[in-house]
């Protein structure tokens, strides 16, 4: 066994046993550790962390733990002064082409917040972690989760573990987390399906939208997975307004 000292910065002190929050701590590890496997056993998902720095200097998950090592870890997007440089994070920053999710049963409010939005998510309240593990791996998803042990599964490479408990106030936690704000593009995709929706041509809609809706409105959006017509009427004009008013939020 060696000893080396832990500091967790910010919210990753929510994962931690009270005594050890917020202040630099002392912790008895094998000679075989890693920091991952260290980080983890602690209770923090490799998901949340952004930084880690021994010694001083920036460090990857496989570094090995050595006698009286100072080890400071810290969440997304709070890099101390000095080591913003993202060539020194864990990750290398996402682009827009990146934001891809897959939520758990539990997050379904969520899920559908983001396919409104815009962002491809896959959900299915049947899904089991080992699929949607498997999902993640095989389609480079973002899994989030308020599973902590699911984050911290050795394939799942992104994630999120999702704090709050109304959908609304989780797509501000995600959006805030993964920029999201500058890359809403509003009903893009099926809500129920997520499929990309396409305009429906004039024929396409006959018998599949009331008579009534037919006249008022000239143009509708269809999915190809479901056949769902959609058109901007008063409930997707309040949907754009809730999606507009959680994407500034986000800014």
């Amino acid at each position: 066994m060696v000893k080396a000292r832990f500091h967790f910065h910010r919210e990753l002190n929510d994962f931690l046993a009270r005594s050890l929050r917020g202040h630099t701590f002392a912790c008895a590890c094998a000679k075989s550790s890693s920091t991952k496997h260290m980080i983890e056993a602690l209770g923090v998902p490799h998901t949340e962390v952004d930084l880690i720095v021994k010694a001083g200097r920036a460090v990857g998950f496989d570094a090995p733990i050595e006698p009286d090592d100072l080890i400071e870890v810290y969440p997304a997007r709070h890099a101390p002064a000095g080591m913003e440089n993202g060539a020194l994070l864990l990750r290398p920053p996402l682009d827009a082409a990146d934001l891809r999710f897959i939520a758990d049963a539990h997050l379904g409010g969520l899920a559908q917040l983001l396919r409104l939005a815009g962002f491809d998510t896959r959900y299915d309240n049947n899904f089991p972690d080992d699929e949607i593990e498997q999902l993640a791996q095989d389609e480079a998803r973002i899994v989030l989760t308020r599973d902590r042990e699911l984050l911290k599964r050795r394939t799942v490479l992104r994630g999120c573990y999702v704090r709050t408990l109304q959908a609304d106030d989780q797509f501000r936690e995600v959006s805030e987390r993964f920029d999201l704000a500058p890359h809403v593009r509003a009903f893009r995709l099926c809500l129920m399906c997520n499929a990309p929706l396409r305009p429906a041509a004039p024929g396409e809609i006959d018998g599949r939208v009331p008579e009534g809706v037919r006249e008022r409105h000239a143009r509708f959006v269809t999915c190809d997975v479901c056949h769902r017509v959609f058109w901007e009427g008063s409930h997707w004009r309040r949907m754009r307004a809730r999606i507009d008013a959680l994407a500034e939020a986000g800014r």
